[in-house]
């Protein structure tokens, strides 16, 4: 299961039944969980926590030193969760002190090739990076949004969940929840409704997500008159209470 070629710290732990390919070099302060296969000239720095049955392309660059000037060799953290997909050409950073310290991305994403996933990101599960899509560092990505080709996401940006961003957006502000967003700057363009048929939402959900777009996009209102509208649709509709919630919450700003 380990080519003789791949390179190995004796500091590094690997779980039974770990593949690991020709040339890979896996340093010290490396888990990796059960079932996990790694690919051929893969390099894998710590710490970092790798979990089960993950597989990871060849040329990646996986836990290494994040891309931030303060940062003066701490050791700041990299945690990947279980059954993600990670494709070649992808580069995950560690944490910083100043951001918390750890990168983290959950379970069950899908991450294509030439993704970037920058310091102190927090990543969902079940999400989708296609193609190139780069995240700058303290970027938040909840669960099942997906991110649409050579997407560039600004630091300190969030974006909600269930969300879709276009191929080759910009994005500098908040994506709430359930939004379809594209352009250069991003700009919402209703729900991600094929998302939410995929997710099997409810027709009741889907239409109650709507009204919430028609208020918070399309009344004239300003936001904080639109939260208020919203109000008694939050205590008929968990999800567009958390779509209150998200813009309540941020801190940058939501696409408008």
């Amino acid at each position: 299961m380990i080519d003789p070629t791949a390179i190995i710290d004796a500091g590094a732990r690997l779980a039974s039944g770990v593949s690991v390919g020709p040339y890979s070099v896996i340093g010290a302060d490396v888990e990796i969980g059960e079932g996990s296969w790694i690919g051929p000239h893969t390099v894998i720095n710590g710490p970092t926590r790798i979990g089960c049955g993950n597989k990871i392309y060849q040329f990646s660059s996986i836990g290494d030193a994040p891309q931030d000037k303060k940062y003066d060799g701490e050791p700041t953290h990299l945690e990947i969760g279980d059954n993600n997909v990670i494709r070649e050409y992808c580069t995950l950073s560690r944490g910083t002190i100043q951001g918390g310290g750890v990168t983290r991305v959950g379970d069950g994403n899908w991450i294509m090739a030439y993704v970037h996933i920058a310091h102190d990101c927090q990543v969902g599960d079940q999400t989708i990076f296609a193609n190139s899509a780069t995240l700058a560092g303290h970027v938040v990505v909840e669960d099942c949004a997906i991110i649409g080709g050579f997407t560039l996401v600004h630091q300190f940006c969030a974006i909600g969940a269930h969300s879709f961003t276009a191929m080759g957006s910009v994005i500098s502000k908040d994506v709430p929840p359930y939004l379809m967003v594209s352009g250069h700057m991003a700009k919402p363009y209703g729900l991600n409704s094929e998302g939410l048929r995929r997710r099997e939402f409810s027709a009741e959900t889907v239409a109650a997500l709507r009204r919430a777009y028609k208020v918070i996009y399309r009344s004239q209102l300003t936001l904080s008159q639109a939260m208020e509208q919203l109000t008694l649709l939050t205590d008929e509709c968990p999800q567009v209470a958390m779509m209150v919630a998200f813009i309540r919450n941020s801190e940058r700003g939501i696409v408008r």
